[in-house]
């Protein structure tokens, strides 16, 4: 696999560096050696600087913090704006704005007012604007999203700062390592790579050599987004799964208690039938009373009349 990818890599021209006399000595562990008085990049090393670059980007994509891209030579621009684009992260392919990271706040100010011009055109109140007004705020607008469209929805400083070119990009690098942003960078043999994090001895000159490094990184950046999709959907349905199993035993002790509440309560409807019954008799007794016969000698003593009524 190593084999085919510096295969790849060769073929895409990554290993041509600068002119001898405009190497930085620092550059020299991955140099393999010296052609036609230009340095030649060792790839072996690039594909294990690579793989190294590969793994923390996923894990960052993986934690849900956004990678901004910087790379504002002609030549880079186009791809990294695609290829970034492919990965849903920020980039910066025009000049890059000066306090971009450490003036954060201000940044977010501009981003804010090209939303509210959005918002006017949306709800109707930009035609309420004079014709030399609307041209203004359009132009505006249009100025906003040239430098900042598409770092319109990082709301929070990147975890990591992806640079095409660290020479060009010099103040990006000085603002992440004030920062103590990740910086993650293509190195030619012109660049100093002792203040990348994760540097990538390769042409980044070439088109191809760009193309090829920024396909391999973001898919990986890639790969960390759907590992975190499926984590998260991962974690929802045991979520589900946990409040379904804490509903059961609620349903069946309900079930169960049901029977038992029937039973306990059958001797009372019972006693209760029992007494009802029970007054029932009782009232029906009281009602009826029986009738007390007198005797016969009782009767006849009291028709014979005394010697007093004679």
């Amino acid at each position: 696999m190593a084999n085919l990818e510096v295969k790849e890599l060769l073929d895409a021209g990554v290993h041509f560096g600068h002119l001898t006399r405009k190497w930085n000595p620092n550059m020299a562990p991955y140099i393999y050696m010296e052609r036609n008085g230009i340095h030649i990049i060792n790839l072996y090393k690039t594909v294990a600087k690579l793989d190294e670059a590969n793994e923390a980007l996923k894990k960052i994509a993986a934690s849900g913090r956004k990678i901004l891209f910087v790379a504002t030579k002609k030549q880079a621009k186009d791809i990294v704006a695609e290829k970034a684009g492919n990965a849903n992260m920020p980039f910066i392919t025009e000049r890059w704005p000066g306090g971009m990271l450490t003036n954060f706040v201000t940044i977010r100010k501009a981003v804010k007012k090209m939303t509210t011009i959005d918002r006017m055109k949306a709800d109707g109140t930009f035609l309420t604007l004079s014709k030399k007004e609307r041209l203004q705020v359009d132009r505006l607008r249009a100025k906003l999203e040239k430098n900042l469209g598409s770092i319109s929805e990082m709301s929070r400083l990147p975890g990591a700062l992806f640079v095409v070119d660290t020479t060009r990009e010099h103040i990006a690098v000085a603002e992440a390592l004030k920062l103590k942003i990740p910086i993650f960078a293509m190195v030619d043999t012109n660049s100093d790579p002792r203040v990348i994090d994760y540097a990538i001895p390769s042409n980044d000159d070439a088109s191809k050599s760009i193309d090829k490094i920024m396909t391999s990184v973001t898919d990986a950046v890639i790969a960390g987004l759907e590992e975190r999709k499926s984590n998260k959907d991962a974690e929802e349905s045991k979520e589900a799964a946990a409040k379904k199993a804490k509903a059961a035993p609620k349903a069946e002790a309900k079930v169960e208690a049901a029977p038992e509440e029937k039973a306990k309560a059958a001797p009372k409807a019972k006693a209760k039938k029992e007494a009802t019954v029970v007054s029932d008799e009782k009232a029906t007794a009281d009602a009826v009373q029986p009738v007390k016969l007198e005797s016969k000698s009782e009767t006849i003593e009291k028709a014979a009349p005394t010697k007093e009524e004679e």
